[in-house]
């Protein structure tokens, strides 16, 4: 079953799309999601790599996309993050994360900015996303924001730093291996 060019579509329908779908729905609202770039893939691939690395053997697990994010289980809105840790197993059910992660990545391009700038982080900090990073490949940075009494203080950080992943208590991640373009 695929999208069939309605107004509005609930979450029900947006899980019997199946994997060969990949579209995003924000209140209802359809966004369908454009393939990835190699330089899109390659810092996933890294960023992905890092976490799971850090987080082997411990209770924390990382996802990378496409996997699918419910903030909340009475509105038909689910993103699927580049990235996204949850803590609390108790959110995941074999098909998606319902409810707040605990860290979200998103990798931006011309087509999402907009989205991921303003829609998503509104969403992530309404929701209680404790942490979540924008990276940027054009320029080769990261904003950083992390949740503090309801709204995210925000710290950029560019190619030549590492950065703290505040909720997991160690991580540092080498940002120059993630916007490595080799």
């Amino acid at each position: 079953m695929e999208p069939s060019g309605k107004e509005y579509y609930s979450f029900e329908e947006w899980l019997a799309w199946g994997e060969g779908v990949r579209a995003e729905l924000y209140e209802g609202a359809l966004i369908m999601m454009a393939p990835p770039t190699q330089r899109h893939q390659g810092m996933l691939s890294e960023l992905h790599g890092q976490l799971w690395q850090f987080l082997k053997g411990k209770p924390c697990k990382v996802f990378p996309a496409p996997f699918g994010v419910r903030l909340s289980d009475d509105e038909d809105t689910v993103f699927e993050p580049d990235i996204v840790v949850v803590c609390d197993k108790s959110k995941l059910d074999g098909k998606v994360c319902n409810g707040a992660p605990d860290f979200v990545v998103e990798i931006v391009s011309p087509s999402t900015e907009r989205l991921d700038r303003i829609y998503k982080y509104r969403k992530y900090q309404q929701a209680g996303v404790r942490e979540y990073w924008v990276l940027d490949p054009k320029l080769n940075l990261l904003q950083a924001g992390v949740l503090m009494d309801g709204a995210y203080i925000t710290t950029v950080y560019d190619a030549e730093d590492k950065a703290p992943v505040s909720v997991l208590e160690g991580c540092v991640i080498d940002l120059a291996d993630v916007f490595s373009e080799e």
